[in-house]
């Protein structure tokens, strides 16, 4: 029996309720999920947001009244409570980078595997950011191409920046850079994941990213040297 402090308590925002009854099976069947309502579309999203103060929100892009980018940014407003995680099958730039703009802890895809969704909800819970593998070189490729006179030469200042790291927690920033999970970080470089986890932390601190997005941005922007 799960302890109900471990929950990690789910809310769903999708205007299909279909999608709704099939992520609340997949997601019920984990004992240490517990979904506590649905909302058809952003701005019911976030009033049992507010209300119901879940752990995680799934929230789809497209819904009436407010769509899920709007609701996402209106549940920023209150805080970093909830984690975010947006499941849309419109696999967009402008929904991509207006998402995690808005403080989106995560973009999946509606097509990836229910083993996928149950691991993004307990990475999102955990504190971890989420992307469909699919978008990660379009996001890089995006932070990475832009002019290096518009932007004020973002390379060299993020070289400057990793260079000031250790040489243990340059080891982490590259492994978070290539998307791995605190486990799989863990795993790679023999560390356990609280200690992942404290290192995730020291490095959003040192390099003032708000999340490992951003953290993964810097990298590769020192590796471009724009």
């Amino acid at each position: 029996m799960v302890a109900v402090a471990e929950l990690i308590r789910v809310l769903i925002a999708d205007d299909d309720p279909l999608v709704r009854v099939g992520l609340s099976l997949v997601l019920g069947a984990a004992p240490e999920i517990q979904i506590v309502g649905e909302a058809g579309d952003g701005a019911e999203a976030v009033a049992l947001a507010r209300r119901l103060r879940p752990d995680v929100v799934l929230m789809d892009v497209r819904m009436p009244r407010t769509d899920g980018l709007a609701a996402t940014a209106e549940l920023r407003r209150d805080g970093p409570a909830p984690a975010i995680v947006v499941l849309t099958t419109f696999d967009t730039d402008e929904n991509l980078l207006g998402a995690l703009r808005l403080g989106a802890n995560g973009f999946l895809l509606k097509d990836i595997a229910p083993t996928e969704i149950l691991d993004a909800v307990r990475r999102a819970a955990a504190g971890e950011s989420i992307l469909a593998p699919s978008v990660v070189p379009r996001l890089i490729g995006y932070a990475v191409a832009r002019d290096p006179e518009s932007d004020g030469g973002r390379g060299g200042r993020a070289s400057a920046v990793l260079d000031r790291l250790t040489e243990r927690e340059r080891e982490v920033a590259e492994a978070v850079a290539t998307g791995r999970s605190n486990a799989e970080i863990g795993a790679e470089l023999h560390m356990s994941v609280p200690t992942v986890k404290a290192y995730v932390s020291r490095l959003l601190d040192k390099l003032g990213c708000a999340n490992r997005v951003q953290v993964a941005i810097l990298v590769h922007e020192s590796r471009t040297g724009k």
